[in-house]
């Protein structure tokens, strides 16, 4: 082999080191922590490897960092807001009825969430369905429907809700011809039959005012609440530790292995970590390679085209023997 294929081939795997360096150095300055006015906390994340991996993609940020919308099977749904001490998403569906379609039914879709995810539609949400078929629905007076039968009073649909009876900030929008009963399905494909033979639906979900010793501690607003589990390890609690370095949670985007992203690398336990002292000038080198990656690479390559040709000019010709004088290694 040449030494002019040997160098390049030295070339070609320092930039490969430097590569992989960059893909490895410290991401906590790329998690965003909002998107619009709504916190981003753990273990929600809008960019890849920060977060929990159980939510990886599931949240979408976009209209210059203004929009905030949730990924299912069933499609993108704008996020209205998200609590963290009562873990839940609040999210909107446009094709559910609103207060401004009136008795105008437009075609929808049923709103569904991935199994296996760490998602769940709350029991919390009230549905309403109107005009639905009642030869193929029950649409009946409940509590007097489940005295009478009592093993089908779950497969009933409320006619006497009081939702139905006032409607959330339009109680008049609907005229006398369109009837209303209130059912919760426990599965997508409930829902979907019950969408089957209504003409339409609609989500409210019972929000609690935060208000103490008020006459009512809740009230309805229209919207679908998410709940979603949150996955606290004790190693993302020390991460997040500000004494130990406040570092952010996030992980390895091929394994998927923790990591704790810090100022000037990640790691795998936390920022001060003692044992990491002795890597600290270690760390820092590799913190700095992102941001020089592309000038050394260049640089090196400057550097090994010069030398070859310093080489090349005073090495004898040798027919691609090694010899003394020319040995390069």
């Amino acid at each position: 082999m040449s030494p002019l294929h040997s160098y390049f081939i030295f070339f070609f795997l320092l930039m490969a080191i430097l590569l992989q360096s960059s893909t490895t150095s410290s991401q906590s300055n790329l998690c965003r922590s909002s998107c619009g006015n709504i916190p981003i906390n753990y273990p929600f994340s809008i960019d890849d490897g920060c977060g929990s991996p159980y939510y990886r993609h599931m949240l979408i940020c976009s209209d210059n960092n203004t929009k905030l919308e949730l990924r299912t099977p069933s499609g993108k749904y704008p996020v209205k807001s998200i609590s963290y001490s009562d873990p839940h998403l609040l999210v909107s569906d446009p094709f559910m009825w609103n207060c401004q379609d009136r008795d105008n039914f437009r075609p929808t879709r049923s709103f569904s969430i991935d199994s296996s995810t760490h998602f769940t539609v709350s029991p919390q949400n009230d549905y309403l369905f109107f005009n639905c078929n009642t030869e193929k629905v029950i649409v009946e007076p409940k509590p007097l429907f489940c005295e009478r039968f009592p093993d089908r009073c779950d497969s009933s649909c409320d006619s006497s809700s009081y939702l139905c009876r006032h409607l959330p900030e339009c109680g008049s929008a609907l005229g006398s011809r369109v009837s209303c009963c209130s059912y919760y399905p426990k599965a997508t494909q409930s829902l979907r039959l019950m969408l089957q033979n209504c003409a339409t639906y609609t989500s409210v979900y019972w929000r609690s005012t935060g208000v103490e010793n008020a006459p009512y501690d809740q009230f309805p607003e229209y919207g679908i609440r998410v709940d979603f589990e949150f996955p606290v390890t004790m190693k993302c609690l020390l991460c997040q530790e500000t004494t130990k370095g406040g570092g952010v949670c996030g992980f390895n985007t091929r394994t998927r292995d923790f990591l704790c992203l810090c100022k000037r690398g990640n790691v795998t336990t936390y920022c001060k970590d003692p044992s990491l002292v002795k890597h600290k000038r270690v760390g820092a080198i590799a913190g700095t390679v992102t941001a020089v990656s592309a000038t050394g690479a260049i640089g090196v390559a400057g550097g090994v085209y010069w030398y070859l040709r310093k080489v090349r000019a005073k090495a004898p010709v040798t027919c691609g023997v090694q010899s003394d004088e020319n040995r390069i290694f």
